[in-house]
């Protein structure tokens, strides 16, 4: 009796598409799937509670823009999730700039995030707010702003981060403390990691 063949992980189905193969990219996504979904309502949580993107839309078109041709060389699991986090990002901020225009009386599209280091409470802060400090701190340092795009929206340990980014462990603590310095002081708040 032999035992059948363990199913490839995520990075041998990436690998495989890589080289191809389009039917790996077919296996991917049953493999992929509720991990991206956790993401998703990881992003949506953090959003206000009246949000009109439900977590299967944002988990649907990001897959789509993920496999969409690209000049994309997949390395890692770490690797695809940290693109799909980057990608759920960028869905948020425009599913808010089009809310925003639809309804130019409305208030600002919020999120929580945690203040300091320590149990110093909760702040509602703009998305968009948010996106923009994020992208004044890329233009600064790309790899502190991957590092926040990673720990706060992909909810990724400092180990996967540092995968993710290749990027040794104690670099990527470095680079979160002072990310979340600069965002402290560009927008009077840090995120923690979830």
């Amino acid at each position: 009796m032999g035992d059948a063949a363990a199913p490839p992980g995520v990075t041998e189905l990436l690998r495989q598409w890589n080289r191809g193969d389009q039917t790996a990219l077919d296996k991917l996504l049953p493999v992929v799937y509720d991990e991206l979904r956790s993401l998703a309502a990881g992003y949506l949580r953090k959003e206000r509670r009246d949000h009109t993107l439900q977590p299967t839309a944002l988990v649907h078109e990001a897959y789509l823009r993920l496999v969409k041709p690209s000049h994309v060389t997949w390395q890692s699991r770490a690797h695809f999730f940290g693109i799909a986090a980057r990608i759920m990002r960028r869905i948020l901020v425009d599913h808010a700039r089009r809310r925003r225009a639809a309804k130019r009386q409305g208030g600002p599209f919020r999120v929580t995030l945690v203040l300091g280091e320590r149990n110093s409470g909760e702040r509602d802060l703009d998305l968009l707010e948010l996106d923009g400090a994020l992208g004044r701190l890329e233009r600064l340092d790309p790899d502190q702003a991957r590092v926040v795009e990673l720990r706060f929206f992909a909810g990724m340990t400092v180990e996967e981060t540092a995968e993710a980014l290749s990027l040794s462990p104690a670099t990527v603590k470095r680079e979160w403390r002072t990310a979340k310095a600069f965002l402290r002081q560009e927008i009077g708040a840090a995120p923690t990691e979830g």
